[in-house]
């Protein structure tokens, strides 16, 4: 199930999907698809037997101010994260727990693209979170926090534990997603500290965590650990930082794994040019560098920084990128691994907070990708900020294939993190409507640099 969630006070609702072009036949009469490896626009027939069509559906009438990520605990409850600081549980009967589940607003700074951003439950304990925010000085806390023990629904103010803090000397780009591998590491996307064309080269520098992917073991321990196996624990380099998974993202707006193969996708939010799709794949080492700011998605800018070489082989090329007249923040979503919608499994769903276009990615099975972008028509929803799975605003919206639907209630499909994860048969997204200035945008500022912080 996926929750797709657009940011600033409105109800809930249903999205529907289906296997046909019905409803973008209107606009289009035929699909254009996007050859990663040539960036040729490639034209398709409408009726395509992987073509899928969006349908919204209201669900529910709880509202919620600037929601920018969905949790779950593994049962029936989401937890749906506002951006100024408070976490609200909503129902399975799509009602809103009036008391919030936490309450940190006067933690929070809530400037520019800050507040609070991410949340994850520990995969063996619903009673252990973690959270991701700016705290008031504008630097990004990763804590822990322990649920109340008398109520489910309630957490416990005080159990704070700080795990990480990494000083932002911009006010944008701070990333603010979490979630834990197959491994039972934490993994944290990092945004490159901000301003423009990364001013200080820090998603390159291996001695600073910003613009990086970090892995770090939480569990059990009361900070963290390193890993041995992270990629450059042994470089011998002393001011190398270990925790570094992955580098070369400027501002990764949502981060997840297939729940079936392991794979991780980021949405990593471009500057003034491109938009991209990066991927690394379960039985990687670590260690891939997805270009910036020396590529902007497949856009070379080699020669702009001292620290970018000039061996294209030395960086990862995005699955997918677009330019700006397709979109101008990509929001990451989910690999579909339900069970009800056979025609959506192995499609990667994600979108643009700028046009409310959509994207589904699926295996071109000759080691590539198909791309198929769906265009926003009028009644969609606007400005997608975020996904979430396994969860049964904004606005929250399911995800259905309404031409072939698999009724058995026991096809259901599980996948193992640090545990068994059972990955329901539904899908659904959330979203809101933001004001007329959005009070929120993964990739502010793009063209202006920022005054630094400090």
């Amino acid at each position: 199930m996926f929750l797709f969630n657009l940011r600033r006070r409105q109800q809930i609702s249903w999205l529907t999907i289906g296997v046909s072009l019905s409803l973008l036949l209107g606009v289009w009469g035929c699909m254009g698809l996007i050859d990663v490896a040539t960036d040729q626009t490639l034209v398709i027939a409408a009726d395509a037997p992987s073509a899928v069509s969006l349908k919204f559906v209201p669900f529910g009438t709880a509202t919620f101010t600037e929601p920018v990520k969905i949790a779950s605990a593994g049962d029936n409850r989401l937890f749906i994260v506002e951006q100024p600081g408070r976490i609200y549980v909503l129902q399975a009967d799509g009602t809103k727990i009036a008391t919030p589940f936490l309450n940190i607003a006067n933690r929070v700074s809530t400037g520019s693209e800050q507040g609070l951003l991410g949340m994850v439950f520990e995969p063996n304990d619903p009673k252990t979170f973690y959270i991701n925010y700016t705290d008031t000085r504008g630097d990004t806390v990763i804590s822990r926090y322990k649920v109340s023990s008398g109520n489910n629904n309630v957490a416990d103010p005080a159990s704070e534990q700080i795990i990480l803090n990494v000083d932002q000397p911009y006010a944008n780009h701070n990333a603010g997603d979490l979630a834990f591998g197959p491994d039972g590491h934490l993994y944290i996307p990092l945004g490159d500290g901000g301003s423009a064309d990364d001013p200080e080269n820090r998603a390159q520098d291996l001695n600073v965590l910003l613009g990086k992917i970090l892995r770090i073991h939480v569990t059990g321990v009361t900070t963290y650990t390193i890993p041995a196996d992270n990629p450059f624990v042994n470089d011998n380099n002393p001011a190398t930082r270990a925790e570094i998974w992955a580098l070369g993202l400027r501002n990764p707006w949502r981060f997840s794994f297939d729940r079936l193969t392991h794979d991780i996708w980021i949405g990593d939010v471009g500057q003034g040019a491109r938009e991209e799709i990066d991927f690394q794949p379960a039985n990687s080492h670590g260690g891939e560098n997805y270009g910036w700011d020396c590529f902007e998605g497949k856009v070379n800018h080699t020669q702009r920084s001292p620290k970018c070489t000039t061996n294209a082989a030395d960086y990862v090329s995005p699955v997918f990128d677009y330019t700006h007249s397709d979109g101008i923040a990509v929001t990451g979503g989910y690999m579909y691994r339900g069970a009800r919608y056979p025609n959506l499994v192995g499609h990667y769903i994600f979108a643009d907070y700028g046009t409310g276009n959509f994207w589904l990615t699926t295996s071109n099975n000759l080691g590539g990708w198909t791309t198929t972008k769906y265009a926003r028509q009028n009644g969609w929803p606007n400005n997608p900020s975020s996904f979430g799975e396994d969860l049964s605003s904004g606005i929250i919206y399911k995800i259905e294939d309404t031409s072939l639907v698999n009724t058995t209630p026991t096809a259901t499909a599980t996948a193992t993190i640090t545990g068994t994860v059972t990955v329901t048969s539904t899908a659904t997204l959330v979203p809101t409507i933001p004001p007329t200035i959005p009070p929120f945008t993964p990739r502010a500022w793009i063209n202006m640099p920022l005054i630094q912080k400090k």
